[in-house]
């Protein structure tokens, strides 16, 4: 065989590996091409409000002016309000029923929603279109909750998160820790802001001497579901054993019972509360002057306190480290949407990955954490100085509690384990049972311990009528039974 020939047939033999490395890589393209004169839309259902809605319309109309326009792609986004109103419109579209719409191009979802569109077959694989480098730039965690396929495809493309953090009425805080003798490091485990949430109370009773029991909450919990499942974690007994899209129950008696005193009986006895639809509204009435709260809900905390008789008076916030329970490793919660891409056209898919990769880049990324307090999903962008140096770099500046809490939670993350629980069938519905069923046993139950306190009986006398083991074992059977019913 001649050179000549010999070299043609190498030629024609490497042409064809990589003809079918592509497919199996999936480069997703496919030999896909886009019109700039007869641009493919690309519609996006969010679930973003206020400054976050803001932050994300901005970075589509930047898109639709520069990347898009050049390469014909149009993207319309439009937000449903809140999590759950953009959930029952998609599971409606799933379940195709009178009035609902096709499902978007993209929309945001938690996985255990997304399951319900996979299970449907109505994803689009993101393998086909992110090679294993353009993954292994993100954050490794990130991608792996993303793989909810039923063999473990991408399915969920991150594009921003957020985790927990502990807020702090810094300026209301001194003059009690001044007097009483606590520092911040005392709000560093569960035991050590159960004393300072008891210790509180009593000393924002002793201030009107003339009223008994009128002590104020220190502190407040968005999410009782994320402090239920992250503290069942740390104990070694997540309560959700997911096998595939099926889940079993590991309701630890033990585990549970610290989850109960720690939150329950603080809350009948005053030291915790709930007022307002968020923590942030009750922080802002002076109810209370901490709570735990998603990175991302961060621009909600208030800059002005507007007391009961109407005078204000501002304040500045500490972002801290969410309490953990001493001894266990430390873990944080990992939330936060991702972007699903529907199954359309090859078109349609190739633009919508096309701008997601677009705005997880590692510059378009850090602009929306910066103005959302979301934190980026790749490596290169999640750093608070690469940050701090890509902002000065466009000339643009954070508010300062964004800027606090972005640098609060990446230290956080990098000392912590992050954990999201996996999806399974039931998941949504056991979901709203953690976060309802404490929720009101507690806010129930310091209804009475009130009524008795103003009919005669002692503080003390009046939650022990409810912090018993009898109550405990009451509220656990009901627990379990509700969320057996949520998995069948």
């Amino acid at each position: 065989m001649s050179t000549k020939r010999a070299g043609r047939r190498m030629l024609v033999l490497l042409l064809g590996l990589c003809l079918i490395a592509g497919m199996l890589s999936g480069c997703g393209s496919g030999g896909v091409k886009l019109d700039p004169k007869n641009p493919t839309t690309v519609r996006i259902w969010n679930y973003y409000t206020g400054a976050i809605a803001n932050a994300f319309d901005d970075m589509v109309s930047e898109f639709n002016t520069t990347v898009g326009a050049e390469r014909g792609i149009i993207v319309e986004s439009s937000s449903l309000g809140s999590i759950p109103e953009l959930e029952n419109a998609v599971k409606a579209s799933i379940n195709k029923e009178v009035g609902s719409e096709t499902l978007p191009s993209i929309f945001a979802s938690y996985a255990d929603v997304a399951l319900l569109a996979e299970k449907a077959e109505l994803l689009v694989n993101l393998d086909n279109y992110l090679t294993k480098e353009d993954q292994d730039e993100y954050i490794a965690s990130f991608i792996d909750e993303g793989r909810i396929g039923l063999k473990g495809e991408l399915r969920i493309f991150p594009i921003a998160k957020s985790t927990e953090m502990f807020m702090l009425n810094k300026t209301d805080w001194a003059p009690f820790a001044n007097e009483c003798g606590f520092t911040l490091d005392d709000l560093a485990t569960t035991k050590g802001l159960v004393e300072v949430a008891k210790r509180y109370y009593e000393w924002t009773d002793a201030q009107t001497p003339d009223v008994a029991n009128d002590g104020k909450a220190f502190y407040g919990r968005d999410s009782i579901a994320n402090m239920m499942i992250l503290r069942a974690k740390e104990y070694g007994h997540p309560m959700f054993i997911v096998d595939g899209v099926n889940a079993t129950l590991d309701l630890d008696r033990e585990t549970m019972k610290s989850i109960w005193d720690n939150y329950y009986v603080s809350f009948i006895s005053g030291y915790y509360a709930a007022y307002g639809r968020y923590r942030s509204d009750d922080v802002k009435i002076g109810r209370s002057l901490a709570y735990i709260g998603s990175t991302s809900s961060a621009s909600y905390f208030p800059t002005e306190i507007v007391a009961d008789d109407g005078s204000t008076h501002n304040v500045e916030v500490a972002v801290l480290p969410i309490p953990y329970v001493e001894g266990k490793e430390k873990h944080l919660i990992q939330q936060g949407a991702g972007m699903v891409v529907t199954k359309t056209n090859d078109k349609e898919e190739y633009a919508s990955v096309e701008f997601l990769k677009w705005f997880t880049n590692t510059q378009n990324n850090i602009v929306f954490s910066s103005a959302s307090a979301y934190i980026p999903v790749k490596k290169e962008a999640a750093n608070y100085d690469n940050i701090k140096k890509q902002l000065e770099k466009n000339e643009q500046t954070m508010s300062p509690i964004a800027d606090e809490t972005l640098r609060a939670a990446l230290v956080e993350m990098s000392e912590s384990t992050l954990y999201a629980n996996k999806p399974f069938d039931g998941g949504v519905e056991a979901r709203d049972v953690l976060d309802e069923s404490l929720a009101k046993w507690a806010t129930t139950d310091r209804e009475a311990v009130v009524a008795l306190i103003e009919s005669g009986t002692s503080h003390a006398d009046a939650v022990a009528q409810f912090a018993n083991d009898e109550h405990f074992d009451a509220w656990l059977a009901e627990l379990e039974a509700q969320l057996t019913a949520a998995l069948a």
